[in-house]
């Protein structure tokens, strides 16, 4: 398929196996920016996007940079998702319109120090920059994009069917707490088990990009993911979705600032064939448990978006939201 796409040489000219190129007449609908409880989650299947001259327009939104990027993958398949990464962050962060001066081929992105991307917004007269909040997944088979306002966030997507080559319990002990390691040892069926253990990863890689210090900044072995009402209870996720015990907590043994903010999780099944986890950071001063407003749609950029919130696409499994 991506045999097909623009080829960017080394001094960024391009050249096209295939000169007629998909221009839709589908434009990127407008979204409100989410209040300060909501969480956006936008996804594509990369198998749905088969179209080439598609695949070539979404191209031609990539920075110079992002396209080296692109092709310098191996493989088709990873050339192609990672075209439709950078190409549902651009076209998902330019639905908001937070700035006039932006479009979705103008945005430019940094890092932070610990390499997280963020959006490098131009410099408003006023001196204020938006407060827009971003963080992608991927696996080979969904690509995901959350937005939040004034919070930080950190999303993670992963099969169901992800194949663990170690023993479950081992590669536990490797990364988990002794409390998550305990939890999970009390599981009998290992597919429950090996189901259990792909929530937990789910979230805890959540947190950690949530943080914005990546894997070597905050080890999994540092904090413990709990139910706050269930102090002697089961860490599954597969329980009564009513119950107080969905709210999902986390304690941080190494660095007390993580207690400045308060931490937010929502763990979901998506699409009939993933885990999504999302958190995200609340003010230490806001008081009481108030629900995440979670809004989620399929997207193909310029071609469809389908809101799929309250059908069987998204299947509450933990955490506290609406």
């Amino acid at each position: 398929m991506l045999s097909y796409l623009c080829r960017a040489t080394s001094s960024m000219k391009t050249h096209c196996f295939n000169q007629k190129f998909f221009h839709s007449s589908f434009p990127l609908a407008p979204v409100q920016l989410p209040s300060h409880q909501e969480t956006h989650f936008w996804y594509i299947l990369p198998n749905e996007v088969k179209n080439a001259s598609l695949l070539n327009q979404y191209l031609e939104l990539l920075s110079p940079h992002e396209k080296e990027n692109v092709f310098r993958m191996r493989g088709e398949e990873l050339k192609k998702g990672a075209l439709l990464a950078r190409a549902l962050v651009r076209t998902t962060i330019a639905r908001y319109q937070v700035n006039p001066q932006v479009s979705v081929t103008s945005l430019k992105f940094r890092k932070n120090i610990h390499g997280k991307p963020e959006v490098e917004w131009p410099h408003n007269d006023d001196g204020h920059q938006p407060l827009l909040h971003f963080n992608l997944s991927h696996t080979s088979s969904l690509i995901a994009c959350g937005v939040t306002m004034n919070s930080p966030i950190g999303i993670d997507v992963e099969e169901k069917q992800r194949t663990i080559k170690n023993n479950i319990l081992s590669f536990a002990r490797r990364y988990f707490t002794h409390h998550e390691v305990e939890l999970l040892a009390a599981i009998s069926d290992p597919e429950v088990q090996r189901q259990e253990f792909i929530k937990l990863w789910t979230l805890k890689e959540a947190y950690v990009k949530a943080l914005g210090r990546g894997f070597s900044g905050a080890p999994f072995k540092t904090f413990t993911l709990r139910y706050k009402a269930a102090a002697k209870g089961s860490f599954h996720l597969s329980g009564n979705s009513n119950s107080e015990a969905s709210e999902i907590t986390v304690d941080s043994f190494e660095n007390a600032s993580d207690f400045t903010s308060k931490w937010q999780f929502a763990i979901f099944e998506l699409a009939g064939s993933h885990y999504a986890a999302i958190c995200r950071g609340i003010p230490a001063e806001a008081e009481g448990s108030v629900p995440m407003k979670l809004t989620v749609w399929k997207t193909i950029p310029f071609v469809e978006d389908k809101r799929v919130s309250g059908t069987d696409a998204v299947v509450r499994i933990g955490g506290l939201f609406d």
